[in-house]
């Protein structure tokens, strides 16, 4: 379990993140949903030590972020962040094999070697893995990058917004991919997630933020409704549903929304 409790941040005079506190379940696939600039990857980068704790307490199976040592840390959870910068002249499979420092310390074994290639094979990448990273396109280097994460064999996964650069059909197979993953291996996944549609198809547990507070968190039938979610995104949302799970609907035409804003005006 990751647990965050009193949890504030600053940026200079601007308020990005104000008394969080989460429990974020262990073996769930966990999408962190709500506008452009809720705090979303801030909260993600606290829980992976990526930028220090100014005030709370940040516990990952119960180790403390703040004062756990950054090996120990490293065995526990591993991050994928929205821009990775390595050089670009690596091959595919070399840039996974970094995921497997944590446990190698510089002398890969057998067991290492055999992590990268399941790595590779679970994001599609064996007939890739020859390639320099600057011959991919960004969806491919996408999957590289987030191979390389899940090499590193954690407990739990942290990715920002990994669809990022993916078109539909790489996006939907990566959160099955998660989603099976998170099944079948008892891994925990946390992810921020752009687009509501995937956390409402594929995730287990949803939080939600908004102007740097959590605004709801659960299942996602019961934070994905039309209420919330109007009000956290401030335009009008109908929720369906497909599969037996919730389908947002954002894609109004100009007359709903205006029929739904003259309602709202003959109310007052």
């Amino acid at each position: 379990m990751i647990e965050i409790e009193g949890v504030q941040h600053r940026i200079g005079a601007a308020s990005i993140l104000s008394d969080i506190g989460l429990r974020l379940p262990d073996g769930k696939l966990t999408a962190l949903i709500g506008p452009n600039g809720a705090g979303k990857s801030t909260l993600l980068r606290l829980i992976a030590r990526l930028e220090p704790l100014q005030d709370g307490t940040i516990r990952v199976q119960g180790q403390d972020v703040a004062t756990t040592p950054t090996a120990a840390l490293a065995r526990t959870m591993a991050i994928m962040v929205q821009h990775n910068s390595v050089a670009s002249r690596l091959r595919v499979r070399e840039l996974v094999g970094f995921g497997r420092w944590p446990h190698h310390q510089g002398r890969p074994r057998a067991a290492d070697r055999a992590a990268v290639e399941r790595a590779l094979d679970a994001f599609g990448l064996q007939p890739l893995a020859g390639r320099f990273l600057d011959e991919l396109s960004g969806g491919q280097a996408q999957r590289a990058y987030l191979a390389m994460t899940f090499a590193q064999d954690t407990g739990w996964l942290l990715l920002d917004e990994p669809l990022n650069n993916l078109d539909v059909a790489h996006a939907r197979a990566l959160m099955a991919r998660l989603a099976r993953l998170v099944r079948e291996t008892g891994r925990s996944v946390v992810t921020v997630v752009h687009e509501v549609n995937y956390a409402a198809a594929w995730a287990d547990h949803v939080v939600a933020m908004k102007n740097g507070r959590i605004v709801a968190q659960g299942a996602a039938d019961d934070v994905l409704t039309e209420s919330l979610l109007s009000d956290l995104y401030e335009t009008p949302v109908e929720v369906s549903r497909h599969d037996g799970r919730p389908l947002v609907l954002h894609h109004h035409s100009h007359s709903q929304i205006d029929q739904r804003e003259r309602g709202v005006e003959m109310l007052h």
